[in-house]
């Protein structure tokens, strides 16, 4: 391939990338207002918890009769992405049956995420431009990837990471770069759209000293770093196997939807509150604002998390892992002597990064989070928890390149044991 044609596949690639990173940006900014409003709303009428099992049925029903191959959500897109040369399984449909979808499920108390949302809003923007210039495979590849890029960056406020994520969130182990400035471009696009609507993202700061570096910080913020791990894995297997289940015990997808609203409602009842119902954001920042955090939030939030997506509602699982993440590291920080809000922002990414298997993506994410002078830290709780987590997570459809031989084999062996 000369070098011309090298600088004219890369200057397509971001003509291309432009349009995708604009209409992900403004989606995300439509996405992020509808969904402050149906939180207030929620929060303002209790009762909408009652609908959780109407709106349960009503989401299975749409994606059975409308949705089709929509159904797949994120592992859509990433399979498309693998196998561009192959008919498309992106449709145009699947930008507004998730959202629809996504905040249907928060209107009413379902917990879930946002990033799904914005990644398969992103994604069938990007498909449905390719259909539209008729891109061929390899360009169709990369806008894709610019709409995972766009949706992810602009959602979170978070370019650097989103770029990153669009490239290693295709396979474990493996990266591509051949889409890395596309993806740049996209993603910063993205966020400077939704910044320029005015769509403000919810700060988080770590107000307390960083640790100085030495021999007990690092192993202290190591050992967070497999509890970060381990618990990204309880996510990761629970959310596969209640789906499993739920799909043997309720074989009809409108009733098992139905069921999943009562035992979400059940659960919320047992719980006695509902701060963990929805994004859980007041949850989210109580380790930043110095504000006590339940011992056990971080396993309620999981289990309320894993019950709602597993029986078909939609959303996403990120800004619950962050919620995981946080509160868990809010959990351990007097065992392990360590300032609360610190250990919370390690936890914050960790444990997305083990889940999703990106773990240079959450580096760079904590980093705009969080600061630059975090990073060291962040990715040793990031590479700990990413080593230990196992080599399944949240995106079925990742392909293993380079397997996590060294911990995953034991820890793969233990799961196996256990499953039997």
């Amino acid at each position: 391939m000369s070098l011309a044609f090298d600088r004219r596949w890369v200057i397509l690639g971001i003509l291309l990338a432009v349009p995708v990173g604009i209409a992900s940006g403004l989606a995300s900014a439509l996405f992020l207002i509808a969904l402050d409003i149906v939180t207030s709303w929620f929060g303002t009428y209790p009762w909408l918890l009652w609908l959780l099992p109407v709106v349960g049925a009503a989401t299975a029903w749409a994606y059975s009769t409308i949705g089709k191959s929509a159904a797949r959500g994120n592992n859509a897109i990433l399979d498309q992405i693998h196998d561009a040369d192959e008919a498309g399984t992106v449709p145009l449909r699947m930008f507004p049956m998730i959202l629809i979808t996504t905040l249907a499920t928060h209107l009413v108390g379902g917990s879930a995420g946002r990033e799904g949302t914005a990644v398969q809003m992103g994604g069938a923007i990007a498909a449905s431009l390719a259909r539209l210039f008729r891109v061929g495979p390899e360009h169709l590849r990369v806008m894709l990837m610019c709409g995972v890029s766009g949706g992810f960056g602009s959602i979170f406020g978070t370019p650097l990471a989103g770029t990153v994520f669009a490239m290693e969130v295709l396979t474990l182990g493996g990266m591509r770069y051949d889409a890395l400035i596309p993806c740049l471009v996209a993603a910063l696009l993205g966020d400077l759209t939704v910044q320029l609507i005015g769509v403000e993202h919810t700060p988080y700061a770590i107000t307390s000293p960083l640790p100085e570096l030495g021999i007990t910080p690092i192993l202290v913020v190591a050992l967070a770093g497999i509890l970060f791990g381990l618990t990204s894995t309880a996510f990761s297997e629970g959310m596969l196997y209640l789906e499993r289940w739920s799909k043997r015990l309720v074989t009809n997808p409108i009733l098992r939807g139905a069921a999943g609203g009562l035992a979400v409602i059940a659960l919320t009842l047992l719980f006695g509150t509902r701060i963990y119902n929805g994004l859980s954001l007041p949850l989210l920042a109580a380790p930043f604002d110095g504000e006590a955090v339940p011992t056990f939030a971080f396993a309620l939030k999981l289990l309320l998390t894993v019950v709602t997506l597993s029986f078909g509602f939609r959303g996403g699982e990120v800004t619950p892992l962050f919620v995981i993440g946080a509160t868990l590291g809010a959990t351990l920080a007097a065992p392990l002597g360590m300032p609360v809000d610190v250990l919370a922002a390690l936890g914050f990414v960790a444990v997305f990064a083990a889940a999703a298997n990106t773990p240079i993506a959450c580096v760079l994410m904590g980093a705009e989070l969080f600061g630059a002078e975090s990073i060291l830290w962040m990715g040793i709780a990031v590479f700990v928890a990413y080593a230990v987590s196992g080599d399944r997570g949240i995106y079925h459809a990742q392909r293993v390149v380079a397997p996590k031989r060294a911990v995953a084999a034991p820890l793969n062996a233990a799961r196996k044991a256990l499953h039997r």
